[in-house]
C-alpha cells in the first residue's frame, strides 16, 4: 500500500511540475553595457533603463503562446572595449542562450557584437550606437537611436543657422568609429551650408588621452568661432577645460556622447554654454516622458538621461515585438520588430529599410551646471 501511495504522489508531483512549466516560463534576455571603465556612467544608466522596462513587463504578467513569461536579464560588462564586448556576446549567446540582446552602447562595441548575433540569428537592438555601420551587419540588428549622419547634420545646421558660426574646427578621437563618423558628417554638412573648416585635429584613445593642449594650441592659431568635439563626456570636458586654460574662448558643440553628469563634474564652468545633440530631454512635456521621469527618479534616485531612456525604449521595442509575435521564435521576434510603429519615451519609432528608427533629435545646452532644452529638430 505504501508503495502505491509513493507512486501516486510521485505521479501527482510530476504532473503538477509539468503543469507549472506549461503555465509559465523564464526567458533570458541579454544586456551588454560598459558597466566599468571610462564610460561606466553610460552603462549604469543603460542597465537601469533596461531593468525598469523588464520589471514593468514582468509585473504585467504577459503571456506568450498561452504561457506567462518572466524575463530574466543577464548583464555583461564590455568595459568599453570591443574585445570584451565580443567575448560577452559569445557568452550570452552560446552559454546563457539568451533570446535577444539589448546593447551595446558604444558603436565600436556594437560593431564587435553584431556579427556574432547575426551569425547566431539572435535579435539585437542597440539603444545608443549611432554609427550607420552597426545595422548594416545584417537583418537581425536594430537600434533605438538616430544615426550619425542626422546627428552631425543637426549640429552643423545649429552652429551655422542658429549660432551664426562660419569658421569651425574639429578635435576628435580618430580611433573610435563613433567620433570619426560624427566628425565626418558635421564637416560635410557645415561645408555644404557655406561654412569653412579651418582646422582639424585628432588624437587616439580617449580612455587614455588626458592632455589636449597641443591640439588646442594649434587650433587657436586658426581663429575658429566654433569647435566641434564629438567625443564622450570625459574627453569633451577635459578639452573644454584645457581650452579655457590656454585662453581659447570659443563656442563648443558635440554629440550625444556628452550626456553624463560627469561632463559638468569634470569640466566645471568650462562646459557652460556648450551645445550638443541628444535623443531626449527631461523637459519634454509629453505625458509619456513626464511619467517615465517621475517613475525612474523614484526607482533609482536620479533623473534619467538619454542612455537610460533609450535602453528603456530598446527593451520595450524588443518585448513588444515578442508579445506581438506571440512566440519565442527568434526569427518571428525579428520580423515583428520590423513592424514597430509606437510612441516611446524618446519619440515615435518606425524603422526604415536598414532597421534605423526615423525620429527627431533635440539640442541641449549646459546652463548653471544643468542640461537645458533648446530645440527639437525633425528628420
Amino acid at each position: 500500500m505504501k508503495k502505491i501511495l509513493v507512486v501516486l504522489l510521485t505521479v501527482l508531483l510530476l504532473f503538477s511540475f509539468a503543469a507549472c512549466k506549461q503555465g509559465s516560463g523564464e526567458v533570458k534576455l541579454g544586456g551588454i553595457f560598459p558597466l566599468s571603465g571610462g564610460a561606466a556612467t553610460f552603462g549604469q544608466s543603460s542597465k537601469n533603463g533596461m531593468q525598469m522596462a523588464i520589471d514593468e513587463f514582468n509585473a504585467a504578467g504577459h503571456k506568450i503562446d498561452g504561457k506567462t513569461i518572466m524575463i530574466k536579464p543577464i548583464y555583461g560588462d564590455t568595459e568599453g572595449q570591443p574585445e570584451k564586448a565580443a567575448n560577452v556576446g559569445q557568452k550570452l549567446i552560446n552559454q546563457d542562450q539568451v533570446i535577444g540582446i539589448v546593447g551595446a552602447v558604444m558603436s565600436k562595441n556594437s560593431l564587435a557584437i553584431a556579427p556574432i548575433a547575426q551569425a547566431a540569428k539572435v535579435p539585437m537592438i542597440s539603444p545608443t550606437s549611432t554609427n550607420p555601420k552597426v545595422t548594416q551587419v545584417g537583418d537581425y540588428i536594430y537600434r533605438a537611436c538616430f544615426i550619425d549622419p542626422f546627428q552631425g547634420t543637426v549640429m552643423a545646421k545649429y552652429a551655422y543657422d542658429d549660432l551664426g558660426k562660419r569658421r569651425a574646427a574639429l578635435l576628435y578621437d580618430n580611433g573610435n568609429d563613433y567620433n570619426k563618423g560624427l566628425a565626418e558628417f558635421f564637416k560635410k554638412s557645415f561645408a555644404e551650408l557655406g561654412g569653412e573648416i579651418v582646422a582639424e585635429e585628432a588624437f587616439t584613445d580617449e580612455d587614455k588621452t588626458v592632455d589636449f593642449k597641443a591640439q588646442l594650441t594649434n587650433i587657436k592659431t586658426h581663429n575658429p568661432d566654433f569647435i566641434y568635439i564629438p567625443n564622450y563626456y570625459q574627453a569633451a570636458a577635459l578639452i573644454m577645460k584645457q581650452a579655457a586654460e590656454i585662453g581659447l574662448e570659443v563656442q563648443f558643440g558635440g554629440g550625444d556622447g556628452w550626456d553624463s553628469p560627469e561632463l559638468v563634474n569634470i569640466g566645471g564652468k568650462a562646459v557652460e554654454s556648450g551645445f550638443f545633440s541628444n535623443h531626449f530631454s527631461k523637459d519634454d512635456t509629453r505625458p509619456i516622458v513626464q511619467t517615465f521621469v517621475k517613475d525612474y527618479t523614484a526607482k533609482f534616485g536620479a533623473t534619467p538621461d538619454a542612455l537610460a531612456t533609450l535602453a528603456y525604449d530598446a527593451t520595450k521595442i524588443f518585448l513588444n515585438a515578442m508579445v506581438k509575435a506571440d512566440s519565442l521564435d527568434k526569427m518571428k521576434i525579428r520580423d515583428a520588430m520590423k513592424t514597430t510603429s509606437d510612441e516611446f519615451v524618446a519619440g515615435k519609432v518606425t524603422f526604415d529599410s536598414n532597421r534605423n528608427p526615423i525620429k527627431s533629435a533635440v539640442v541641449l545646452t549646459i546652463k548653471d551646471g544643468q542640461q537645458m532644452f533648446v530645440k527639437s529638430v525633425s528628420p
